[in-house]
């Protein structure tokens, strides 16, 4: 018998994978006309699939260190990463977000098209030197344009209680444009795990710390962060 959490992400999934692709379509009707606000379209497309999960599968946000988010205008965001929803969650919380994405979603139909003409910045994973090198230049551009990038040092989804090196070119980035790094944590994996199908009703959490000082020295902004992301009162 099909249970009722299937028929619920069944529905929210309709929700999230349809409207994506109305969105996509006229995001990329806009992007031929010239329009010069495409980062709106992925932030409604957020905000729906926010509604949806609240109204389909009950999963609610918690937003703790509300102090901590950035005022409109340049704005570095270290955040944990554990599901598909972070991405959501960003997109609604900030100003003007930029993620850093891995190229290989570019592939994406119709969605991929996109990333880039709304501000995204790419990075190539297998790249090395030079691929950070190109990231770097491209979240300068967006900084200078007053947009909030969103980085996950983990550099993947990581299950809840899992720990995963931090990559240290978000310190790189910090101290590139002497700006601050904002800690975020999150148990959203909880709710909805990588790469799954069913959610699971409950609220999701979460946190904000302090902001990091750029000229902090590297392995003492490392290990901060892994305790902010680590932090046991948010798993």
């Amino acid at each position: 018998m099909i249970n009722l959490r299937f028929l619920r992400s069944l529905a929210f999934n309709a929700v999230m994978f349809g409207t994506g692709t109305v969105l996509s379509l006229w995001g990329i009707l806009l992007w031929r006309l010239g329009y010069s606000r495409l980062d709106r379209v992925p932030i409604l497309w957020a905000k729906i699939c926010l509604a949806g999960l609240r109204l389909f599968c009950g999963v609610r946000l918690r937003i703790e260190g509300r102090e901590h988010l950035p005022p409109p205008g340049a704005a570095i965001v270290a955040a944990q990463h554990q599901s598909t929803l972070d991405v959501l969650i960003w997109l609604s919380l900030l100003h003007h977000p930029s993620f850093v994405f891995k190229r290989e979603l570019a592939k994406i139909p119709l969605f991929g098209v996109l990333l880039e003409p709304t501000g995204m910045v790419p990075v190539d994973r297998g790249g090395a030197g030079h691929a950070l090198r190109k990231m770097m230049s491209g979240c300068a551009k967006a900084l200078a344009a007053g947009r909030q990038i969103i980085l996950f040092p983990e550099g993947t989804r990581v299950l809840p209680g899992k720990r995963a090196r931090l990559h240290p070119g978000i310190v790189a980035l910090a101290k590139a444009n002497n700006l601050p790094l904002i800690p975020a944590a999150t148990d959203s994996g909880l709710s909805w795990g990588a790469k799954a199908f069913r959610i699971s009703p409950g609220t999701v959490t979460v946190k904000l710390y302090p902001p990091i000082a750029p000229k902090t020295p590297q392995d003492e902004m490392l290990a901060r962060l892994a305790t902010c992301f680590y932090d046991p009162g948010v798993e």
